[in-house]
């Protein structure tokens, strides 16, 4: 839903709840290919869990960072928060395509897709167990935003090539200041489940930390075991603010 996001956040604006912001869409005429069901669905379904949530702070900031940010970036901001709201994709991206990646291998299969579903399910992190189908559906929509979001190749093969990926600055700054602002603790941000969806570890964060101090963005100490890190903005605004004048 990349595309479809990005228009939605332009007719967005704060304040705005899932409802108001359907009505707008299928008014402004940007989806001319798009039943008004889809459309529903896509804002209540993928668009509000994703973007709405923490008073929309989310939306607001991609909002703010959107004329000013690489659509590369974007994406990545895009990948975060899809992540999160569909935690079957993160779990996915953090388990197996960051151990193929790290392994040195080339390929990502749907095999492998639906061998991670099925061991999901069979160790009881769904609620109940799924048909075959809808397995094979599920293994589909994992390699398939995977390939949105720039971590492999698009195509229609059962096979498809890992691309190289990396957390770009903006992300990682931002995701900083996103988990501080929600009360993540110093030293529980530098092992929070989030850097691992871009394929970083503790000491990969704090490393990345230290670039993102010689910016400006905050201050980073560390020690052993203890990190402290000072936070200069205080708004999910003033971070975007900063971000735009990268």
């Amino acid at each position: 839903m990349v595309n479809e996001t990005a228009i939605l956040l332009e007719l967005w604006h704060p304040g705005m709840d899932g409802r108001a912001l359907f009505n707008t869409a299928l008014a402004s005429g940007r989806f001319p290919n798009v039943s008004a069901r889809r459309l529903r669905n896509i804002v209540a379904e993928c668009f509000a869990p994703r973007y709405l949530i923490s008073h929309a702070a989310p939306a607001r900031l991609l909002q703010a960072l959107s004329k000013s940010t690489p659509t590369r970036d974007l994406q990545q901001f895009m990948f975060l928060f899809t992540c999160r709201a569909n935690v079957i994709l993160g779990d996915f991206v953090r388990e197996v395509y960051w151990s193929a990646y790290t392994a040195g291998h080339n390929e990502l299969s749907n095999d492998a897709a639906r061998d991670f579903v099925a061991r999901a399910i069979s160790t009881g992190k769904t609620s109940k167990p799924w048909a075959e189908s809808t397995e094979h559906r599920v293994a589909g929509y994992l390699t398939g935003s995977c390939a949105d979001f720039g971590l492999i190749e698009h195509g229609a093969g059962r096979t498809r090539r890992i691309l190289p990926y990396h957390i770009e600055g903006r992300v990682s700054a931002s995701l900083a200041y996103d988990l501080h602002f929600s009360g993540v603790g110093d030293n529980s941000l530098t092992t929070h489940e989030d850097w691992a969806l871009f394929g970083l570890d503790r000491a990969e964060v704090i490393a990345e930390l230290r670039r993102l101090s010689l910016k400006g963005f905050f201050v980073i100490q560390s020690a052993a075991d203890a990190v402290r890190i000072s936070w200069p903005l205080k708004t999910i605004e003033e971070v975007a603010i900063a971000l735009a004048k990268e």
